[in-house]
């Protein structure tokens, strides 16, 4: 016991370290853990041309699910001026996003960073975005929300097991460090880019139990102890997810690349703890067929590697007879094409400004991928038969609160240093 509580209080610490950034905590950190994690050093070589490309190298489960990295670091930038970039712009962004390639390897154990443009970034320019790119401005996704629309230039996000990495690479970034992992850095954005923003957020069994103590989350820490998430399920199952084939970018300028949508969201878990059972909350999140049928145990180990939403049948058919219908079984129902999932959800939990949230990061072929996902998870066709509301027995669009959203280009590696849209 006194082991487990030793080990929780250092994921504690980390996370924490991960929230308040800045080189007092990277010091923390690397001194609580006596020098830091033994973490390999990169080679450009083995860096993909598909930034986006992380499933190979990441772990996976007993069932064979892509395991999201601990430690998350969304970092907005702005390019000042409204002119395009310089040559010596981009050769300096290109060395400061090199330079961390070199330092860790491209893994989980090592980092994972992307680099992507809004379509504001791509305004400076005289010419367009090819037809290829479907880039268009984020706006808010449904009737009941008023989100703050991002208008950044440029968003970096950085993702690593160890919290340790994720803040010294961006301090790298930011210029306030010479050297990364023992590698020596010849850049950073200093000076081309200003930091608008940071978010950051955690993933993974324990780290949200651990955390739970923020607004949003009702006292007696419901939150499982093996969690992965604040809403007390798994995600990310290998069949409900689209594959990085399906949300690359086929031809033009930027094949290879992909498009991402960045989401802020509050959870508001009152009711979610407070009213709701353990089947309550499987009907809401999967589907009321699998609460009956107890299909899904704990935080949804009991499914494998696919949410079996076939099982579940049409969300129409389940509001007539449970008079309710759940999240999982809309996105099967109305966010396919030829069966199969468009989006890959790359998301993860957070307590910025002290209050429990969701980063949602999602990446797709075209942003219209995820519009057709935000519409069907917004389930207002089924709100025809009267025990079905729009925010209430409609999934969990009742725990859900969309702040901010943002739409990035995702461009190849080739191009991701403030890139020209042709």
């Amino acid at each position: 016991m006194v082991e487990r509580r030793t080990e929780g209080t250092r994921r504690e610490f980390m996370k924490a370290a991960v929230a308040i950034g800045g080189a007092s905590a990277l010091s923390a950190c690397t001194e609580r853990l006596g020098g830091g994690p033994d973490v390999p050093t990169g080679d450009l070589d083995a860096v993909p041309e598909r930034q986006h490309a992380w499933n190979a190298v990441l772990r996976t489960d007993d069932h064979g699910n892509a395991v999201a990295p601990r430690h998350h670091v969304v970092a907005l930038f702005d390019l000042p001026g409204d002119g395009p970039p310089t040559d010596a712009d981009r050769e300096q962004v290109a060395a400061a996003l090199d330079g961390l390639n070199r330092a860790y390897a491209w893994s989980n154990e090592g980092l994972l960073v992307t680099a992507s443009y809004s379509p504001y970034y791509f305004e400076r320019f005289d010419e367009s975005l090819p037809e290829s790119v479907d880039l268009p401005k984020p706006t808010a996704l449904s009737s009941f929300e008023d989100p703050a629309l991002d208008d950044p230039d440029l968003v970096v996000h950085l993702a690593s097991d160890h919290a340790p990495v994720v803040l010294e690479a961006e301090e790298a970034l930011l210029g306030n460090r010479e050297r990364a992992n023992g590698v020596e850095l010849t850049a950073s954005f200093d000076g081309v880019l200003d930091r608008r923003e940071r978010r950051t957020g955690f993933v993974g069994a324990g780290l949200p139990a651990e955390h739970q103590d923020v607004e949003g989350i009702p006292d007696g820490d419901p939150v499982p102890e093996d969690a992965p998430l604040f809403m007390g399920f798994k995600s990310g199952f290998t069949k409900n997810q689209a594959s990085e084939d399906r949300v690359t970018i086929q031809s033009g300028p930027f094949a290879e690349g992909t498009t991402q949508h960045l989401s802020k969201i509050r959870l508001r878990l009152d009711d979610w703890y407070g009213e709701q059972d353990h089947e309550d909350r499987v009907a809401e999140m999967f589907c009321p067929f699998h609460a009956e049928q107890g299909t899904v145990e704990g935080t949804g180990e009991s499914l494998g590697d696919d949410s079996a939403m076939d099982d579940c049948g049409d969300p129409a058919a389940a509001a007539s007879e449970y008079g309710r219908i759940g999240h999982s079984q809309k996105m099967a129902s109305d966010a396919r094409e030829d069966g199969s999932p468009i989006i890959l959800r790359r998301d993860f939990d957070s307590t910025d400004g002290g209050e429990a949230g969701l980063h949602f990061l999602a990446v797709h072929r075209e942003i219209g991928d995820f519009e057709k996902t935000r519409e069907a998870m917004n389930g207002e066709r089924y709100t025809e038969n009267p025990a079905i509301r729009q925010r209430v027995n409609n999934g969990i669009l009742e725990y859900t609160f969309v702040r901010r959203r943002g739409n990035y280009l995702m461009p190849p590696r080739s191009k991701r240093a403030l890139p020209d849209p042709r």
